[in-house]
This record gives structure tokens, sequence and C-alpha cells, in this order.
């Protein structure tokens, strides 16, 4: 399993129906990206502060499965899939943990509801414009590489 960042749906994630409103999947996403970036120990807003370069969405790709509602219990996963010199392309899941689930730090019983793919691409703050993403980075992806099997445990 991938990175896992487990989050409750609450109302403000949902529309009128109880049913999460469908670029909330991307807020959820987003916030596993950050915390998977956080536990290698890489901090974005002092990465910017020591470099002058920020991560941007750059690129997306989700298919939708099935709804997760209101008081859901989430799984969000995040898993790097390539490393280029200037983008990173990772593999995002949303996942519905199942009442059968035994573990629930785990997604061994969970029902797929979102899946997809973010390109971030690193820029550079003040102008935006693309930028060879900082060795202490993607040194840190590359040794972290091998251990995105291991479950997040918050």
């Amino acid at each position: 399993m991938s990175f896992a960042l487990p989050i409750r749906v609450y109302w403000e994630d949902t529309d009128a129906g109880g049913i999460v409103f469908y670029a909330n999947y991307l807020k959820f996403m987003e916030r596993a990206r950050t915390e998977w970036l956080r536990s290698m120990g890489i901090a974005q807003q002092r990465l910017r502060e020591e470099t002058g370069g920020i991560f941007v969405v750059s690129e997306t790709q989700l298919k939708y499965h099935r709804p997760a509602r209101l008081d859901d219990e989430l799984l969000v996963t995040a898993e790097l899939r390539q490393i280029g010199s200037a983008s990173l392309i990772i593999a995002q899941r949303v996942l519905s943990k199942s009442e059968q689930c035994a573990d629930a730090g785990t997604a061994d019983n969970a029902v797929l509801l979102c899946e997809g793919t973010i390109r971030i691409g690193w820029v550079q703050a003040d102008t935006l414009r693309p930028a060879r993403i900082p060795r202490q980075v993607s040194g840190t992806l590359e040794r972290h590489a091998g251990s995105m099997s291991q479950p997040f445990k918050p």
C-alpha cells in the first residue's frame, strides 16, 4: 500500500444530498500529497523560503467510481509514479474504509471511490516559470521510493 492519510467527510465536503462534491476529492488528494511530502521531511513553506520555488499542479486525471457520503471515513493514498527534472507524477486513490476492515489504518478491505494521477511541477515562485526540482527534494524522493509501500500511521 502507498502512503495513506485518514480523512473524515464533514458537512462542508458534501452537497445538499450528503454526497461529497466532486471537486473535494482534489482537496483530499492535495492534503494527502502535502502530508506525504511532510512525512519525508519536505516542508513546502520552508522549501519556498530556502529555494524560492514551489510545486504547482499542472495536470490531473481522475476517474470517479462511487460516491463518498457524510461521516464516511476515507483513506487517501499518494504514491510516486515518476520523477523528472522539473515534475513528479503521483498516483492517488480515495478509498472508503469498509465496515469489515479489521485494521482501520489499512486499505485491505477498502472500497475504491476515486483514483487518478496528478502531475506537479516545480516553478520559481516569483515568475511561475518551470525550474529543476532542488536536489535535496529529488534525492529525498529517490531515497524513499522503496519505502512507499509502508502505510502511513498518524
